[in-house]
């Protein structure tokens, strides 16, 4: 008899529940992450809004004191919110919250920072190798336009980061610079037509990153650049960012009936693949206690997804 309970024990012990605590910095915790949660296996999830950096740890330690040894990879953090600065601070407090080995898994991608950038970079390697390539970064001081920058910089390629502030372009170099050793960063700040053409005229890939609804390039100065080999826009809000390409767009030529040019990418096609990331990285959780997703780790996940 006591065996056959302790049988029945240790049974409920592997059927433990994949429960996720998602940390938003909004009012209300993000649906369309809550959906993806649901969606990639999660049991339970928690959702909290209006996550201050001083409520972390009392969260985190609920998360971790509940459950003990190999158990404890069945709880995971993920952290949102359209505010990535905030975000990103909770992402700090949540670290400094463990103890050694007692901790639980956590992702950062906050208004989907992490996972848009890694799928857009992924996306332009299929085309041109960005081992020394030259990437344009347009809106590269906004949180995507950073990890796009740093990510393609890991790659080893020649980043020319955009900003209308040159100190501001300045600075997220410098901040990049910290993380990656790889690569070359530049920064930019056009001041003229003809200086902004010039710098695209050096850009193999150009991935426009900017505010919402604001025209980076126009099509027709896109569509004169000789070295272009990939174009992607992730502003999914019209204008496009970049003119002439559709939010459909996936791979499609740049140019008319001109299969070995330039492709183009738009938010929408790049979004495919985005979401498989998200999907998968949420599952990657619960195999471990102790990963730490962010850009540099999603990154290679989204090539594991890509090559699938």
């Amino acid at each position: 008899m006591p065996s056959k309970k302790f049988s029945s024990t240790a049974t409920v012990a592997k059927m433990s529940k994949k429960i996720l605590l998602q940390l938003d910095v909004d009012p209300h915790p993000s649906s369309f992450d809550a959906v993806v949660a649901v969606d990639a296996g999660v049991d339970h999830l928690l959702p909290y809004g209006n996550v201050e950096s001083e409520a972390v740890e009392s969260l985190v330690h609920g998360a971790m004191f509940t459950r003990g040894g190999d158990d404890l990879k069945n709880t995971a953090l993920f952290i949102g919110g359209n505010d990535v600065v905030k975000a990103e601070s909770i992402f700090r407090s949540v670290q400094k919250a463990f103890f050694g080995p007692v901790r639980v898994s956590v992702m950062l991608d906050a208004s989907g920072c992490n996972t848009t950038a890694a799928a857009a970079v992924a996306s332009a390697s299929k085309h041109v190798s960005l081992n020394d390539c030259t990437a344009v970064v347009l809106g590269g001081t906004g949180p995507v336009g950073r990890r796009v920058a740093q990510m393609l910089a890991r790659q080893n390629a020649n980043v020319l980061l955009t900003s209308r502030s040159l100190n501001r372009a300045e600075s997220a170099c410098k901040e990049i610079g910290e993380q990656v050793s790889s690569g070359n960063l530049e920064a930019a700040a056009p001041e003229n037509q003809d200086d902004f053409k010039a710098l695209l005229e050096r850009a193999d890939v150009i991935v426009a990153s900017g505010a919402a609804g604001v025209e980076l390039a126009s099509k027709e100065l896109i569509h004169s650049l000789s070295e272009l080999r990939v174009a992607i826009d992730l502003n999914a809000v019209p204008p496009a960012g970049l003119g002439g390409v559709e939010a459909f767009d996936k791979a499609k030529p740049l140019h008319e009936g001109q299969e070995d040019g330039p492709v183009a990418y738009g938010p929408i096609g790049v979004g495919g693949l985005k979401m498989r990331t998200h999907k998968a990285a949420i599952a990657k959780l619960f195999t471990s206690n102790s990963l730490v997703l962010d850009a540099d780790e999603i990154y290679d996940l989204t090539i594991e997804q890509m090559n699938r």
